[in-house]
């Protein structure tokens, strides 16, 4: 019998999760079907409780319910319950288990795609909100030199600093100094073209600079790229988030290298 899961989101059409997933599946001999499923704003857990009566064994939550996610998960994985947030859901009648993979995600395309080590480096995480959230508590556990976050409101940037004071500090854009080994852009600044206010110079030579969106050439990512950084987008990062949620549900780990080159000459 097939096994049923699906990506929630609003909007969902863009996503790529259902190739990705089929990809998993085929590699691995899974027996899933997975589609994107388009839910009202206010009818989030009303849509997981009816994918739940029709047998769904799990979804993966993208833009804008990964706080609703978190909230109505019965238990939380440690990342999940750091991000305040949650990403992928393993569903039944009696309990609804929240995940967070994100930062997973970043970190196994970083260091295992990108063949580049974060312990020892300097790391500047731009963003405070839901997409930093997710990443944070993992960067941190590969033990960089230092970790930065940096907001355009202090405030915001300090709020996640404080889960981990000893490990991390906070900054503003404009306050940045000094130069990073990764730069890591979470805000959204790609999706409207605007530049960070960031200067040029906190990239060091050879520095990373990594783009979580993808699909795209984003102003961080021109940015960087004028100084000679190494550039990378976020698709490596889906592909990585997308095969931990596939083996918390189905206990295989699918190879992601050649599901990503086969996303990238798409």
């Amino acid at each position: 019998m097939t096994d049923k899961y699906a990506v929630i989101g609003n909007p969902i059409s863009h996503s790529k999760s259902p190739q990705i997933h089929a990809e998993f599946a085929k590699q691995t001999n899974q027996d899933i079907s997975y589609k994107p499923i388009l839910a009202s704003l206010n009818e989030f857990e009303v849509t997981v409780r009816r994918l739940i009566d029709d047998g769904y064994k799990g979804v993966n939550v993208t833009v804008p319910f990964k706080l609703q996610a978190f909230l109505l998960s019965d238990t939380l994985s440690p990342l999940a319950q750091s991000a305040d947030a949650a990403n992928t859901l393993i569903l039944n009648r009696k309990n609804i288990q929240g995940h967070n993979t994100d930062g997973i995600g970043l970190i196994n395309d970083i260091t295992k795609n990108l063949g580049i080590k974060l312990q020892g480096k300097r790391v500047l995480l731009l963003g405070a909100g839901g997409a930093a959230e997710g990443v944070f508590q993992p960067i941190l556990e590969q033990n960089p030199t230092i970790l930065i976050v940096a907001n355009r409101t202090l405030e915001k940037a300090q709020k996640m600093v404080n889960k981990s004071p000893n490990k991390a500090s906070a900054s503003t854009f404009g306050a940045l100094q000094g130069q990073f080994d990764i730069v890591i852009n979470a805000t959204s600044t790609g999706i409207s073209d605007i530049a960070l206010p960031i200067p040029s110079s906190i990239f060091a030579t050879e520095c990373l600079a990594y783009e979580m969106m993808y699909g795209r050439e984003t102003p961080f990512m021109a940015q960087a790229r004028v100084t000679g950084a190494q550039v990378a987008d976020g698709l490596g990062m889906l592909v990585e988030q997308a095969a931990e949620a596939f083996y918390l549900w189905r206990g295989v780990r699918p190879q992601t290298a050649p599901v990503i080159k086969m996303m990238r000459s798409a």
